[in-house]
């Protein structure tokens, strides 16, 4: 049985397990999992499951979902890098990646229902701007768990999963990722599901951070660099958190990987903060908003409310982390795309496509060190393949709500 307890970042307390979300002591500081085990012992088989020990889980879900870590000899011949690793979370066969909703939110997924499922279960909800709703709608799917998914009108199209059995329930809003979780939030209220919780979910975090046991156990190593595009920056947490684990296991190093995080431009107000130096996001620093939004390549990457004040946050594990954010653009997103495309046979996710256009700038900017060990967090891809080779169908939408509706509308919509 696994065992663990909640810390809260905040205040310190202690917080018995029943799927909290935080201390309810009014603080907003996140909750942190501390594990009995000490030391990672990796199952042999389990997909995720097999990092259990550093799980927030006492029962686990069959699957063969994981992240896989690889060498690409080519990547690394065209960066100039000599100890290139990257971690792949998706559809891609050829590299023993066999995740189904092809992309790296499924890690999220599998822990959050199971440790839904020991405190006592529900139907959950979900707010998301694509790859969160298809993974925890897949997931759902194939467990037999009922889900709500709520996304953007312009996201309506993503959710597509494998063998639908009529467990995930989609409904649109108008506008964007925020106006996303601003309705999941109002039906949540009226309507009694149980939220996944964003980054204050403890199995979401721990579930992303086993990218970063499987690179460390691939390496032998707490790599030197740590790349990854972000919009929420939950998984530069999750990387800051598994690292500690880490280190505290003792056969991995004792330095934190540098954080090197990055987001698309125009809609960059992680990164805008945190290169002023700011701990706050500001007016400023949120552009355009709604307009910037709209001119991502990869809008999976604009969260406007990102965890990055409070304790526990983004800003906390970059400071922790010695970490750096990058500005990427369109155009040099797209230009990675192409090269991965050259070199890997596995279309990437445009978020994806975000993070190594951030290892090159890096590269080019010469802020990496040929000798260095470094590691790429590629966090989907695949999702053309897996659409023809597994025979995807998308779910459509059962209701479109409004910001503007009242309660009995929302209810009616969703019962309906």
């Amino acid at each position: 049985m696994g065992e663990y307890e909640l810390i809260c970042l905040e205040g310190g307390e202690r917080v018995d397990e029943r799927y909290k979300l935080s201390c309810g002591n009014a603080h907003k500081g996140l909750l942190r999992t501390v594990y009995r085990a000490k030391r990672l012992n990796v199952r042999d088989s389990g997909g995720v499951f097999r990092f259990y020990d550093w799980l927030p889980v006492r029962s686990t879900l069959e699957t063969e979902s994981e992240p896989v870590v690889f060498r690409s000899e080519r990547l690394s011949k065209e960066l100039g890098l000599d100890d290139l690793w990257i971690g792949f979370t998706g559809y891609y066969p050829e590299r023993g990646g066999r995740v189904r909703s092809c992309t790296f939110k499924e890690m999220e997924a599998l822990p959050t229902y199971a440790r839904l499922r020991d405190n006592g279960g529900g139907t959950v909800i979900v707010a998301s701007a694509g790859n969160t709703a298809r993974a925890f709608a897949q997931t759902a799917n194939d467990i037999g768990n009922h889900c709500v998914v709520v996304v953007p009108d312009r996201s309506r199209d993503r959710l597509s999963i494998i063998n639908d059995r009529g467990f995930a329930r989609l409904f649109t809003v108008p506008g964007d990722y925020a106006d996303a979780i601003q309705m999941a939030d109002r039906v949540t209220a009226l309507m009694g599901y149980v939220p996944e919780g964003g980054a204050r979910n403890v199995a979401r975090r721990d579930g992303m951070g086993t990218v970063m046991l499987a690179g460390a156990v691939a390496m032998g190593r707490i790599p030197d660099h740590y790349f990854q595009a972000v919009g929420s920056g939950t998984g530069g947490i999750s990387a800051w958190e598994a690292s500690m684990r880490l280190i505290g296991d003792g056969r991995f190093g004792d330095r934190l990987p540098i954080l090197d995080l990055a987001q698309n431009s125009p809609f960059t107000p992680m990164a805008k903060a945190w290169n002023a130096g700011r701990r706050e996001i500001t007016e400023e620093d949120l552009g355009r908003q709604r307009d910037d939004v709209a001119e991502v390549f990869a809008d999976v990457l604009t969260n406007r409310k990102p965890p990055y004040t409070m304790a526990g946050g983004v800003y906390d594990a970059m400071k922790a982390c010695d970490g750096r954010f990058r500005e990427v653009t369109n155009d040099e997103a797209r230009s990675a795309e192409r090269l991965w495309m050259s070199i890997e046979n596995a279309r990437p996710d445009p978020a994806a496509s975000v993070a190594l256009a951030s290892l090159i700038k890096a590269v080019e900017e010469g802020e990496i060190g040929r000798t260095e060990k470094v590691f790429l967090n590629m966090t989907g891809g695949g999702l053309d393949r897996a659409r023809e080779e597994l025979g995807m169908e998308t779910i459509k939408p059962e209701g479109s709500l409004r910001l503007d509706m009242g309660d009995d509308e929302i209810r009616g919509v969703v019962d309906a």
